[in-house]
């Protein structure tokens, strides 16, 4: 006799408890190997999935390719039964898929979800019954309803469809957004509340007890649109906040006051002030590209957001702003940009990581290189920086000892490696965007 539906899900959540269940993770970048391990630490079986051969190589021979990440967390889940491979068919041996792929933006600012749709379709031969596959790819509220599961139904070999309650048989999908912030050691990943958000009560539960598992608190809401608009929520509530500073950045420039003096002064009130800081432009995968994928999901509903998209726009001016405030400082010293040579402090996106996702510091360099500038850049996580999705550089990582020969030094990134007292003494010119040199008084430093 077959099995039923809720048979199904009665195993599958007993697998998960008992930690049998095998985890597939598809993406083994700076969200889907974190999970992996995460997953591995609580002895699940893990097999992680990616296209690029380099990293299944790396992470097979037990190494890493992302800092944060030692080798030895590597080596242990391996003990525990981690592996890697390019081989999508072995997702058919998997009781739980999580996809965790980029969703970039394309030239004209439209979302491409082409990792997305591409993977599901990559998967949904091998899809089994009560398999339960979730998106954690950030992406506008509705694409899990309106791409994963069509592409899932219509793909898979054995005419399944999305079991939505405990009457129907087939699999089940969830959205659970990752919530991953770089660089940050304050809040443990466990400690980071998971939201989840399923295709049915059933769909939900399962994912949610999978989360559970490695999560501390897990947050239920009612369907994955939900969970989709609640990290763009987040990402936007921060891109609105730091467009705010950024343009209050600019108006005291012009009123000589010191706006980072401000902000300490504004956080000391202990209700209704939360501190965001201004920079040269925003990076990394979900601030810069999520107000994007809500505006253009927006006009498909005749909904113009224009508060989002000014704070787009303000934000995405920031690299044009830095580099004219570069113009300036030099025209001060009798400099032109032309000709001159500028050293970018940083290149990730920002402090103390080693991701270069829509940095603004490669906007600015590529905008020194069309005036005219002769640039280089110094950043301890990058030895080189070669070609990327939005940039082709072919670039080395400059010494700090050579210093004194450039006309200019920028500070786009403040690695806590640096040593700033040394790099204003060394340093003709510093242009400042990050207020690094805070406290440190000297003629040859402007900040911006």
């Amino acid at each position: 006799m077959a099995s039923t539906s809720s048979d199904q899900t009665t195993e599958l959540k007993h697998q998960i408890e008992t930690r049998a269940a095998r985890i597939g993770i598809i993406g083994m970048g700076y969200v889907g190997l974190p999970l992996a391990l995460m997953f591995c630490e609580e002895h699940f079986k893990v097999t992680g999935f990616d296209v690029d051969p380099s990293k299944v190589e790396t992470l097979n021979r037990g190494e890493s390719y992302i800092v944060r990440i030692p080798a030895t967390e590597i080596q242990l889940s391996q003990r525990h039964g981690f592996q890697a491979t390019t081989d999508y068919s072995q997702t058919a041996l998997m009781d739980v898929v999580i996809i965790c792929v980029p969703t970039p933006l394309d030239e004209y600012h439209e979302p491409d979800l082409s990792y997305v749709s591409n993977t599901v379709r990559s998967i949904a031969p091998y899809l089994h019954e009560g398999q339960l596959v979730i998106l954690e790819s950030t992406t506008y509220p509705g694409t899990t309803e309106e791409i994963v599961v069509p592409i899932l139904e219509e793909g898979n070999r054995a005419g399944l469809h999305v079991a939505r309650d405990g009457a129907s048989r087939g699999f089940y999908v969830a959205f659970s957004p990752e919530r991953e912030d770089p660089g940050n050691d304050s809040v443990a990943r466990r400690d980071i509340p998971k939201v989840v958000g399923g295709c049915g009560p059933i769909a939900l539960e399962l994912a949610s007890a999978v989360y559970a598992s490695i999560f501390n608190r897990t947050i239920p809401v009612s369907s994955p649109a939900v969970a989709e608009m609640t990290k763009l929520l987040e990402n936007i509530y921060r891109c609105v906040n730091i467009a705010l500073v950024n343009e209050l950045k600019q108006l005291c420039m012009r009123m000589e006051i010191d706006l980072f003096e401000v902000i300490e002064a504004a956080k000391t009130k202990p209700f209704g002030f939360q501190a965001f800081y201004p920079g040269p432009g925003l990076g990394g995968h979900c601030i810069p590209i999520d107000p994007f994928y809500l505006s253009w999901k927006a006009k498909q509903f005749d909904f113009h957001t224009r508060f989002i998209e000014l704070a787009g726009e303000i934000n995405n001016a920031m690299p044009y702003f830095v580099v004219e405030n570069i113009i300036e400082a030099l025209n001060q010293r009798q400099k032109s940009l032309r000709g001159s040579r500028v050293l970018i402090m940083g290149v990730a996106y920002k402090r103390d990581i080693d991701d270069l996702r829509e940095s603004p510091s490669l906007t600015v360099i590529e905008l020194l290189q069309k005036r005219g500038a002769i640039v280089s850049y110094n950043d301890p996580f990058f030895p080189s920086v070669g070609r990327g999705r939005k940039y082709t550089l072919n670039m080395t990582s400059t010494p700090l000892d050579q210093i004194p020969k450039f006309d200019c030094v920028v500070i786009l990134t403040d690695h806590s490696q640096y040593d700033w007292e040394a790099i204003v003494r060394e340093a003709r010119l510093v242009v400042d965007t990050r207020n690094a040199t805070k406290g440190i008084k000297a003629a040859n430093v402007i900040r911006c």
